[in-house]
């Protein structure tokens, strides 16, 4: 490679490595694949393991697009992606999901506001599997990988978080039965403790098992709905009623005030534990950057 050959990629890598172009390339690239995936599971409701390969397909393609821009065009390694917290984080984040949506369930039941009826087959489950994987991944690349990631590199943590919890929750405003009140909740609930566990691992797979969980226990488990977007029935035959409040109403549980404290306090613990392990960025223009 020539001289001239060389600086010509360099300026090229300088163009895209800008945040205004970066986010808006990267994140639309990984955008428009969770667009075709959310194609693949409508066309393929009668055939779920043909949607569960197309997603797991895209899923693929979508981490190699991203490993590759980082790689190539940032020029560094994926540290965010690495293996070596693969187990036990994502393994964490499955756990974690699965136990805070199971204890909002809990003390929804207690206060009388969620009634067990029965169970449906448990065959009902599977349809949710590919949308669980493809949600996860795909959202987890687009808000952390990409958005908080590279906002947080020039504008520091706390400007990354707040900027980009109000994105995530102002993208949910689009959903089929979305809420103002559902909207401003998920951006505390859901964009504080996701952005956390990226923080306090500086890697995705955290995260990623958490998105997972919660949504496929929230849907395929307990027949809830997800974000405002109504799904079909899971395991769980059963009544919810009460207050919006303390229900969710139609924007689903995730809106209910039970979701918000648990998940907004578990949230503010991972932020400590962020803050304890010196994980917090400075604005690239603090002295000592």
């Amino acid at each position: 490679m020539n001289a001239q050959t060389s600086s010509v990629l360099s300026t090229i890598r300088a163009i895209l490595n800008f945040p205004l172009i970066r986010i808006p390339l990267l994140g639309g690239i990984l955008f428009l694949g969770m667009g075709i995936s959310n194609g693949f599971m409508a066309n393929n409701r009668d055939s779920i393991p043909t949607a569960l390969v197309l997603v797991l397909l895209m899923v693929a393609l979508a981490l190699a697009i991203y490993w590759a821009f980082v790689r190539f065009v940032e020029n560094r390694q994926v540290s965010e992606l690495f293996l070596s917290g693969l187990g036990g984080e994502f393994g964490l984040g499955l756990l974690l999901g699965f136990g805070l949506y199971s204890a909002c369930i809990l003390i929804l039941v207690l206060l009388g506001h969620y009634r067990i009826e029965g169970l449906n087959a448990w065959t009902l489950m599977l349809p949710m599997v590919p949308m669980a994987i493809s949600s996860s991944f795909l959202e987890e690349l687009i808000h952390r990988g990409v958005l908080f990631r590279v906002t947080e590199e020039y504008l520091g943590s706390w400007i990354a978080l707040i900027t980009t919890s109000a994105f995530f929750g102002a993208r949910h405003l689009g959903n089929q039965d979305a809420t103002v009140i559902g909207a401003v909740f998920i951006a505390i609930e859901a964009g504080v403790l996701l952005a956390a566990a990226y923080m306090v691992t500086r890697r995705l797979w955290l995260s990623i098992g958490f998105h997972m969980s919660w949504n496929f226990t929230q849907a395929a488990i307990f027949s809830g709905t997800v974000s405002g977007i109504e799904m079909p029935p899971g395991l769980v035959k059963a009544v919810i009623e009460g207050p919006e409040l303390m229900t969710g109403g139609k924007f689903g549980v995730e809106a209910s005030v039970v979701a918000f404290l648990l998940c907004t306090a578990t949230g503010v613990a991972l932020l400590w534990q962020a803050i304890r392990r010196s994980r917090i960025l400075s604005p690239m223009w603090s002295i000592g950057r």
